[in-house]
């Protein structure tokens, strides 16, 4: 049996079909049966929808005891009515779980600047709270409740020992396009039964966000939606973590495992993509140098579409990586395809030459791994993107007809 936020100690939750979109679950509600220990990171993109105007001040407290998300409608740009509509969904959540209004985080995601759909979101709310359950199907059920045009659901799952005590954890998030996170459209949800610090956990998951769902991309569009959130309500008991202890780092890794694990599950399911691509540089003279040339190569339309055409365009990469605006030199530059024995391209910027056949055969993987060696320090990034296809086109030419 695959494990999933339900089995998180004291999480009950619900995903339903409210009628906001024509046929597939809108509605999702992750309830903690106790207040928790809170924390959330949100798009850095301007304009934001309505929700998150009162999510970022109510999960600045750092507790929370519950999130409600709705799907087919962003409430992004729709004025004091989508304002009006974010706090009536505010307040019937708090009202039907019982349970303090700035204890509630409320999200949405689907088209920006239609009407706010408030008199469904409020029955739906009310006639869902009371049906909440912590049995597998109900978690299976949330993951598909925040979906737009993914066509599978994301969720995760993992547990780990702390003073001899199992701490589960478990995740949740919808993306497939509009995704070029910078919390920091995608969403994701964690919950966790450990008892640790507010303040320390913000850290950790800003830390963790920043290695994980901000080094991915589909589009390069950061959505106005974005967020990544989690709760920690403490009924495995443990002591709590108030310090960067040991038992921090056990919680810290298995935090980034999950976030990584849901970021590349959001990339698999890009729009329109063919090919899952692993962008690796390494030896670089810093982290933000190695994730900056990262975040520059895989976010490249020229890189995107060679990927698509499996063509061995490699020069595209290096022009990326030159115009990052991080220092490099480019004849120490090397440079591999692939992940089973990969192919090497350059070396100490001399390029190497090979049979376009060879070359074709690694570019025609659905999964590919590009790693780019500066050669001049010792630290690395990766991070995941698609291609970019004729269907990615489609989709959004067609996006709300």
């Amino acid at each position: 049996m695959i494990k999933n936020i339900a089995h998180v100690r004291g999480i009950k939750c619900r995903g339903a079909h409210i009628g906001i979109k024509s046929n597939r679950k809108d509605l999702a509600i992750i309830y903690s049966t106790v207040p928790a220990s809170a924390a959330a990171v949100f798009t850095t993109n301007k304009v934001i929808a309505e929700p998150l105007k009162i999510s970022k001040k109510n999960v600045a407290n750092g507790v929370l005891q519950a999130f409600v998300i709705n799907s087919g409608n962003a409430n992004a740009c729709t004025g004091d009515q989508g304002y009006n509509g974010a706090l009536a969904m505010l307040k019937t959540s708090a009202e039907c779980l019982k349970v303090a209004e700035e204890n509630v985080l409320i999200a949405s995601t689907g088209v920006i600047g239609e009407a706010f759909p408030t008199d469904k979101i409020v029955v739906g709310i009310r006639e869902n709270a009371p049906l909440i359950d912590s049995d597998q199907a109900s978690g299976s059920l949330v993951a598909n409740a925040i979906l737009t045009t993914d066509t599978f659901a994301k969720e995760g799952f993992t547990s780990f020992e702390i003073e001899n005590i199992t701490i589960n954890m478990g995740g949740v998030a919808k993306g497939s396009g509009m995704i070029h996170p910078n919390m920091a459209t995608m969403l994701a949800y964690l919950v966790c039964d450990v008892a640790i610090d507010s303040k320390l956990l913000q850290k950790a998951l800003k830390q963790a966000v920043d290695r994980t769902f901000n080094l991915i991309t589909v589009d390069g569009d950061t959505s106005t939606n974005d967020m990544v959130a989690i709760m920690c309500n403490g009924l495995a008991g443990n002591k709590k973590i108030t310090e960067e202890d040991a038992e921090y780092e056990k919680f810290y890794f298995n935090l980034e495992k999950l976030c990584t694990h849901l970021a590349k599950l959001i990339v698999t399911d890009g729009e329109g993509a063919t090919k899952f691509i692993e962008y690796r540089v390494q030896n670089a003279l810093s982290y933000q140098d190695a994730y900056q040339i990262v975040r520059t190569i895989s976010n490249s339309n020229l890189v995107k579409t060679a990927m698509f055409g499996r063509d061995p365009n490699w020069g595209r990469i290096i022009a990326a990586a030159g115009r990052s605006g991080v220092d490099l030199v480019p004849e120490k530059l090397d440079l591999y395809f692939g992940f089973d024995k990969p192919l090497q391209i350059l070396k100490n910027g001399q390029p190497i030459y090979h049979e376009k056949a060879i070359l074709k055969k690694v570019m025609s993987a659905p999964q590919i791994q590009v790693t780019l060696d500066l050669n001049l320090g010792e630290h690395s990034a990766k991070g995941w993107g698609s291609d970019l296809s004729y269907d990615y086109v489609r989709i959004n030419a067609e996006y709300t007809t």
